[in-house]
């Protein structure tokens, strides 16, 4: 346990968290949404501090990040929690936590065993995913900074709900970001994930604006955010932030509470793919699926630079994160 860094003390032993944009309001022995986080006699504590739930070597192309550091490995870690409630949730099992268990899963690591594994791994860097990387704060910030001292890069898998506050503190050790962009409709964020769009568009900015290199993906539910029109506005977003940030469309299997829903049409696949094209996006991505949709092909002379199979990497032609064929620098971190 740890008290808590982004949070305010309030009238009648209140406080108020301001990690993430649900801005909860705390009273005395109560939790916030993220059921992490107490109010411990006027004060905010994490509990999950230093407990992580998971620690492997990935290939980063699996965050999913293609043009960060491509073909490398990153050390990836997580701490339980979550700000969302995602009936889709892949990581349901670590990320949605009973309140009434009373007992915080996962065995102690602190951000110096972090980092050291990572380099004993030779990872090139940390990845704090899984879960909601925002919600293991303390930790993730800690294990930054020291990581970038011994030479590592470090990389956020988020919903994106942080505070302008939360963006500030770790933009400055943020290397890389892969942000889901869930849904375009407001109304959907707040079904179905107990959350709102706005914020979420927000940290995507503040995260590009900070210098954090920030690719993006959207998972295609059927029924729910494949139409046109939503597919048209998301592509359209990206595009007024930054047309070089890689948008990933993933394929959607049934997984959680969400069994019942069909696997994502490869015609949806198709559908989306174009339209970010059209909507002037230099790279777009296919994931879930490995038919097709997985290099990177320079957006001057057309060629691939990067051939993939899933997860795997065939061939690259960069030269110092250039087009080996026509010198055009590829967006990125190379």
């Amino acid at each position: 346990m740890k008290e808590a860094l982004v949070y305010s003390r309030l009238e009648n032993l209140e406080v108020s968290c301001g990690l993430c944009a649900h801005g909860c309001r705390i009273k005395p022995g109560q939790f916030g949404i993220c059921q992490v986080r107490q109010n411990i006699d006027g004060r905010l504590y994490t509990h999950n501090y230093a407990k992580l739930v998971a620690a492997n070597i990935d290939p980063v192309e699996k965050k999913p990040l293609y043009h960060f550091l491509p073909g490398s490995s990153t050390f990836s870690v997580a701490a339980p929690g979550c700000n969302f409630s995602c009936g889709f949730c892949q990581n349901w099992e670590i990320s949605q936590l009973d309140p009434l268990q009373g007992k915080i899963p996962g065995r102690e690591f602190s951000p110096a065993q972090v980092v050291q594994s990572a380099k004993n791994s030779a990872c090139a860097s940390i990845a704090y995913t899984y879960t909601e990387p925002t919600i293991y704060f303390e930790f993730a910030l800690q294990t930054c900074r020291l990581a970038r001292q011994e030479g590592l890069r470090n990389i956020f898998v988020t919903n994106g709900y942080m505070s302008h506050e939360a963006v500030s503190l770790i933009s400055p050790c943020l290397d890389g970001a892969n942000i889901d962009l869930k849904f375009f409709k407001d109304s959907t964020y707040q079904k179905v994930c107990g959350a709102k769009l706005k914020p979420v568009l927000d940290a995507i900015q503040w995260l590009a604006a900070a210098g954090t290199w920030v690719e993006l993906t959207t998972l295609i539910i059927p029924g729910l955010n494949d139409d046109p029109q939503e597919l048209t506005g998301i592509a359209r977003f990206i595009a007024s932030v930054n047309r070089d940030i890689p948008w990933h469309i993933s394929r959607f299997h049934a997984d959680y509470k969400f069994s019942n829903y069909p696997v994502t049409p490869e015609d949806t696949l198709k559908l989306a793919y174009g339209i970010g094209l059209a909507e002037g996006l230099r790279y777009v991505y296919v994931g879930n699926f490995q038919a097709w949709g997985q290099d990177t092909c320079c957006s001057g002379c057309g060629k691939v630079l990067v051939r993939r199979k899933g997860l795997n990497i065939l061939e690259a032609h960069l030269k110092q994160g250039r087009c080996a064929f026509c010198r055009l620098p590829l967006a990125g971190i190379f």
